[in-house]
């Protein structure tokens, strides 16, 4: 992270904690005590209830995603609480909206975290980033973030679902180089958020194009920026032949939007997080149906597959009144791993905080029905390597549709972070 950003995580967490290390609350303890049953229980669990939290953005940049995310995963509770819980016990999930604010992200994490088991989501990388250190350090709590930046990576408790950031990026540049959209000499241009996100996201690029024998032309920008004319009069102006864009939707759809007002006609290349279909309603849906491609580590909740349609149906019955996008998917899927990793838990007969970090430690191949199947085994690596293509459609449910299916790039594949 960037000084700015750092100076503004670093402000909210020294209140949060001080905040905490105030506060007369008493916080149960992982002691192994064991209920009737003979299942030993801590943080968030008590003979009729396990306690989840869900840190989410529904009112800031990522309000969309946050949304669909959140939403996804109390129907996930509630279909989960009607086939008789887990363990004997009913889900609950707390929410918290953080409206991607540092000081409001921090704070929301230290309110819940004495009193749920682990999180199910937590947006924001470097939120999540700010409190890595206590989460492996004191809490121990199993946090599924929303983000995919390589800098959580490492940690038994924070665990990444899907590719992150730098390795989607390779996987991006590698269906630009398949296609024939670019080749060994050109330069290439990439729009990126100051943070965690985007800077994960720029390393990947600049390995792919130093593999490949491409220019990077860098333009960073800022959570608040909108409005992407002096990128794309930058971009267009250095001669690139594609764009990558590592920031919201809003961001993506405005450089989409101004490429195509302009004259700037080359294709354009998203993360998982730069997209969502309430764009294709706006003047920018048709330019993003034309040349713009998304990242992500499932098949969009559009696709024919079974899983996707069925959760489709499920999601659409419970929100008729909410459109689909792919944090549907994400967010079931991250709800849907903590679940496994509760029932394991509770086959060992330990729902602390250890047992259940333990059990998730055994999962692998999960998760196939809505494309690729992730590992868990490794703390060290992202549950997977392979990134699916998508292209926008306004015909598919969800808006978008797969130009490529899941793969991963040799140069993702070979390629590790530096330290």
């Amino acid at each position: 992270m960037k000084p700015r950003v750092v100076g503004a995580v670093a402000a909210a967490l020294t209140l949060t904690l001080a905040l905490a290390g105030c506060s007369g609350k008493a916080k149960s303890s992982d002691d192994g005590a064991a209920d009737k049953s003979g299942v030993k229980t801590g943080e968030g669990v008590t003979d009729s209830k396990i306690t989840l939290g869900a840190l989410t953005d529904m009112t800031g940049v990522y309000a969309s995603l946050g949304k669909s995310v959140t939403q996804a995963q109390q129907l996930w509770a509630e279909e989960t609480n009607k086939a008789g819980g887990i363990c004997g016990r009913q889900i609950e999930l707390t929410v918290r909206d953080h409206g991607y604010d540092p000081q409001k992200a921090i704070g929301a994490y230290t309110e819940l975290e004495p009193d749920v088991l682990g999180f199910t989501q937590f947006i924001g990388s470097p939120f999540v980033s700010a409190v890595e250190s206590r989460i492996d350090g004191q809490d121990k709590g199993i946090v599924l973030p929303q983000a995919w930046s390589a800098n959580l990576v490492g940690s038994k408790y924070v665990r990444v679902i899907g590719a992150t950031y730098d390795v989607e990026t390779i996987n991006l540049i590698d269906f630009l180089l398949d296609e024939k959209r670019i080749a060994e000499g050109d330069k290439i241009g990439h729009v990126y958020f100051e943070g965690d996100y985007g800077e994960n996201a720029l390393a990947g690029s600049k390995h792919a194009a130093k593999e490949a024998g491409l220019t990077v032309v860098e333009q960073k920008i800022k959570p608040t920026d909108n409005d992407m004319t002096a990128q794309v009069s930058a971009l267009k102006q250095a001669g690139v032949k594609a764009v990558i864009v590592s920031a919201g939707p809003r961001q993506a759809a405005s450089l989409v939007g101004v490429a195509a007002a302009t004259g700037f006609a080359v294709p354009v290349v998203g993360n998982n997080s730069a997209y969502a279909p309430q764009l294709l309603a706006t003047q920018a849906g048709a330019a993003l149906q034309k040349d713009y491609y998304v990242g992500a580590s499932t098949l969009p909740i559009g696709d024919a597959g079974a899983g996707p349609a069925k959760l489709a149906e499920a999601y659409t019955a419970k929100y008729p009144k909410d459109g689909l996008d792919n944090g549907v998917i994400a967010g079931y899927n991250a709800a849907s791993v903590f679940g496994e990793a509760l029932k394991k838990a509770c086959e060992s007969k330990d729902l602390t905080r250890e047992g259940v970090d333990k059990a998730l430690l055994t999962i692998k191949d999960f998760g196939a029905d809505f494309g690729i199947s992730h590992d868990f085994t490794d703390p060290s690596a992202p549950s997977t390597r392979q990134t699916v293509v998508m292209k926008p459609d306004a015909k598919t449910p969800g808006g978008l549709k797969v130009v490529r299916p899941a793969e991963v790039a040799p140069a993702a594949e070979s390629f590790a972070p530096a330290s």
